[in-house]
C-alpha cells in the first residue's frame, strides 16, 4: 500500500521497498538509532510533486500516521535508522570529527525516480551532536524546504525536500524557537568530510571501502577509464570535481550564496547540500557576505569557485592513500579547473540569449557584471528585465535600473547588435527559460516563516508553487517577484538554526 498505515506493531508503511546500502557498510561508518520523538506534531509544508516522484500516494500527508512518521515518532516499515560520523574543515580550520548530529538516515529506498535516501534533520540528539541539541527550528527548517525547492526549480543539482512538520517543543537558539524536522531526500548524503574522516585516522580499509561503495554505486564508469594508469580514485576525484565545477557554476550565474561551504557540507555528487545561511543576491554586490557568523567573508559570493577548488583539494589529499601518487591527484583536479569557466561562460551567455559563443561575448558578460556592481542593480530584476525587452518590451525598464544611464546605453547599443547576430526571437525565448522571475529572496522566506509561526501556512505553500517554476509569469503574483522591502538589507542569517 502507498498509503502510510498501521503496519505490524507501531509503524507506517509507506509502500516502498527499502535497500538500506549504507547500513551495509558496517556501523564504523555510523551509529544506529532511533529519532527521538517530538510532542503533537503537525504539518507545516508537504511537497505533493516530489511524493509523486518518489511513487507516494497522492494522500499521504493526509494521514497522521504520516506525520508522525516524518517527525520521527513512528517507524517507517523497511528502514533502519542511523547517524553517519564524518569530519571536515570549518571555515578552513579542521574540526576534527563531526557526524550527523541532528540528522538520522532512514534508509534508502526504490523509488520511481532511482534508488533515494530520506533522512530526518532536526530530529533529535545523535552521538555526534557535541554541544548541540539534535534539534531543528521551524525557521530554518522552512528555509530549507523551500530553498532546495528553489534550486531544484532552477535546475541546480540539489538535495530535495518532501515536508517539513512542526512541533511545539521549544528549542532555544537566540531566543526560544520551536522544533522542526524537515524530510531531505537525495541519491547519497556522502560527503567529502566522510571521505577525511577515515584519512585523517589512518584508516584507510574504511576509507577504501567508502570509495569502493561510492563508485560502484554512482560512478561505475570509473572502474574501466583508461585515464590516470586506471587509477579509478582518481578518476572518481576527477568525476567529483567536475560535478563540483558545473554545480558552482551554476550558483554563481543564479546569483546564489551558500554561506558555509565547509567540506562537511560538500556532496559526493555535486549536490547542493545543507542549507543554512544561504541567500539569493538582491543588489549584485560581488563580496556579498551572506552569513552573519562568517566574520571573515571567507564564504562570500565571489570566494565561492575558490572555495570549491580548496574543498576538493582536501578531498584529493584524503583519497591520496588511494589514488596513490600526488601527481595523479593534482591532474584530477584540473577538471575543476576546465569545467568550471566553460560551465560559466556558456550560463552567462545563455542569460543574455546566446546560444552559440562568439568573440567579445566574455567581454559583454564583463562590462555588464561591473556596471550591476557600480550601480548595485537588483541582481534577478535585471535579468529578467533583460529578458523581457529581448522579448520586444521597451528598454526603459532595464535603463531605470541604472544610475549611470550612458554607460549602460552604450553597453546595451554593442548588446543589442550581438542581440541581433543572435537572432532575437530564440535570444529571447532562451532568456526567459534561463533567467528566472522568481526567487527564493530572503524577505519571502521571512514572512512565510512570521506567518508559519502563527500556524498560517499558506505563504509556505504560495512560495512552493513559485519556486517549483520560478520561469512562468504567475500573472496575479507579481509581489512576489518585485524590489525587496528596505527592511530586507537587515535581515541576520547564520549558522544557528
Amino acid at each position: 500500500m502507498n498509503k502510510p498505515s498501521e503496519a505490524g506493531l507501531g509503524q507506517a508503511d509507506l509502500g516502498l521497498a527499502w535497500d538500506n546500502g549504507f547500513a551495509r557498510l558496517g556501523e564504523a561508518f555510523y551509529t544506529p538509532l532511533q529519532p527521538t520523538p517530538l510532542p503533537s506534531p503537525y504539518l507545516v509544508g508537504a511537497n505533493a510533486g516530489l511524493a509523486r516522484e518518489l511513487g507516494l500516494d497522492g494522500a499521504t500527508f493526509r494521514s497522521q500516521a504520516a506525520v508522525e512518521a516524518f517527525t520521527g515518532n513512528l517507524p517507517i516499515a523497511g528502514t533502519q535508522p542511523l547517524a553517519s560520523v564524518y569530519s571536515g574543515h570549518q571555515f578552513g580550520v579542521w574540526a576534527g570529527q563531526l557526524g550527523d548530529g541532528r540528522a538520522i538516515l532512514l534508509g534508502e529506498a526504490q523509488t520511481p525516480a532511482g534508488p533515494q535516501e530520506f533522512q530526518l534533520k532536526g530530529s533529535g540528539l545523535t552521538p555526534y551532536s557535541r554541544m548541540g541539541d539534535g534539534r531543528a527550528v521551524l525557521r530554518s527548517s522552512i528555509r530549507e524546504f523551500l530553498g532546495s525547492e528553489a534550486m531544484h526549480g532552477l535546475g541546480i543539482p540539489t538535495t530535495r525536500a518532501l515536508c517539513v512538520t512542526g512541533s511545539g517543543a521549544p528549542v532555544r537558539r537566540e531566543e526560544v524557537e520551536t522544533a522542526a524536522v524537515v524530510t531531505r531526500v537525495a541519491p547519497s548524503f556522502i560527503r567529502f568530510g566522510h571521505f577525511e574522516h577515515f584519512s585523517a585516522r589512518e584508516q584507510y580499509g574504511e576509507l577504501r571501502q567508502l570509495a569502493d561503495y561510492v563508485i560502484d554505486r554512482f560512478y561505475p564508469a570509473c572502474r574501466g577509464t583508461d585515464q590516470f594508469a586506471g587509477n579509478p580514485y582518481a578518476a572518481l576525484l576527477e568525476q567529483v570535481s567536475g560535478r563540483t565545477a558545473a554545480m558552482v557554476a551554476a550558483w554563481q550565474a543564479v546569483g546564489f550564496c551558500h554561506g558555509v561551504m565547509n567540506t562537511d557540507n560538500m556532496s559526493i555528487l555535486g549536490l547542493t547540500i545543507d542549507y543554512g545561511p544561504f541567500q539569493f543576491l538582491d543588489a549584485f554586490d560581488p563580496g556579498h557576505i551572506c552569513n552573519h557568523s562568517d566574520e571573515q567573508g571567507r564564504y562570500a559570493y565571489n570566494r565561492q569557485p575558490n572555495v570549491a577548488y580548496w574543498n576538493l583539494f582536501c578531498l584529493g589529499q584524503a583519497l591520496l592513500p588511494l589514488v596513490g601518487e600526488q601527481d595523479l591527484a593534482l591532474a584530477a583536479l584540473e577538471s575543476y579547473k576546465a569545467v568550471f569557466p566553460r560551465e560559466l561562460e556558456a550560463r552567462m551567455r545563455a542569460k543574455l540569449g546566446l546560444a552559440e559563443a562568439k568573440e567579445g561575448d566574455r567581454e559583454l558578460v564583463e562590462a555588464i557584471l561591473k556596471l550591476l556592481a557600480a550601480d548595485k542593480v537588483d541582481y534577478t530584476i535585471f535579468w529578467r528585465r533583460l529578458s523581457r525587452h529581448a522579448a520586444g518590451e521597451a528598454a526603459d525598464t532595464v535603463r531605470d535600473l541604472f544610475l549611470d544611464r550612458g554607460a549602460f546605453d552604450a553597453w546595451l547599443l554593442q548588446y543589442s547588435e550581438r542581440l541581433t547576430q543572435a537572432g532575437r526571437a530564440s535570444a529571447a525565448d532562451l532568456m526567459l527559460k534561463t533567467n528566472p522571475k522568481f526567487v527564493l529572496r530572503n524577505h519571502l522566506g521571512e514572512l512565510a516563516i512570521r506567518d508559519a509561526k502563527l500556524k498560517d501556512y499558506s505563504g509556505v505553500d504560495t512560495l512552493l508553487g513559485l519556486m517549483q517554476s520560478p520561469f512562468e509569469e504567475h500573472p496575479g503574483r507579481e509581489e512576489f517577484a518585485g524590489f525587496p522591502p528596505d527592511w530586507a538589507s537587515h535581515i541576520e542569517i547564520s549558522c544557528s538554526s
